[in-house]
């Protein structure tokens, strides 16, 4: 059980055409993702694109610590199709939208909007995002602009946090 006391859902609506689907093993469409190495770059701060078996080693651990989703979004045959992964536990939140296509069209805010939701109603006070790094512009402007802010320095980047309110206004500080 990655949330203590806590059972993962199979399905969570994000928006038309997009969900959040337990995630039940490799999809051969994730190991593309990982061995792009500016996404490698983005995750991990390294180049060094992801073989089978330090993918299935990022899952495992992933999904022992959270609630590890595929992001899936409807096909142009109406299916649904995983475009991105991302694991919620309290004390971090990382994504990828892994589908370039697919990148820079709102996807990431909607998923972590339907998180943010997650956590009020599992009666969170705070999410935190570990680590995002300085160079990763994208990931900044996404969880600022639902209302994370910085607040500590890292080596190379910042740690997030986003205080969540009772009546649904988040705040800032």
């Amino acid at each position: 059980m990655p949330i203590p006391g806590v059972e993962q859902p199979r399905l969570l609506p994000v928006g038309p055409g997009l969900r959040l689907r337990r995630y039940d093993g490799p999809n051969a469409a994730a190991l593309g993702w990982y061995q792009n190495s500016e996404t490698v770059w983005l995750v991990d701060g390294v180049r060094t694109p992801y073989d089978q078996p330090r993918l299935e080693q990022m899952y495992a651990w992933l999904d022992a610590h959270g609630e590890l989703y595929w992001i899936e979004q409807t096909d142009k045959a109406g299916r649904f199709a995983p475009i991105g992964d991302v694991t919620f536990w309290q004390q971090d939140m990382p994504i990828v939208i892994g589908e370039p296509s697919a990148r820079g069209q709102g996807v990431g805010r909607q998923v972590v909007r339907a998180l943010i939701g997650r956590g009020r109603c599992l009666g969170y006070k705070e999410l935190y995002v570990n680590e995002i790094y300085a160079w990763n512009t994208a990931s900044r402007r996404l969880f600022e602009a639902v209302g994370f802010c910085a607040y500590e320095q890292t080596a190379h980047g910042a740690r997030y946090r986003l205080r969540l309110e009772p009546d649904g206004l988040e705040s800032r500080v």
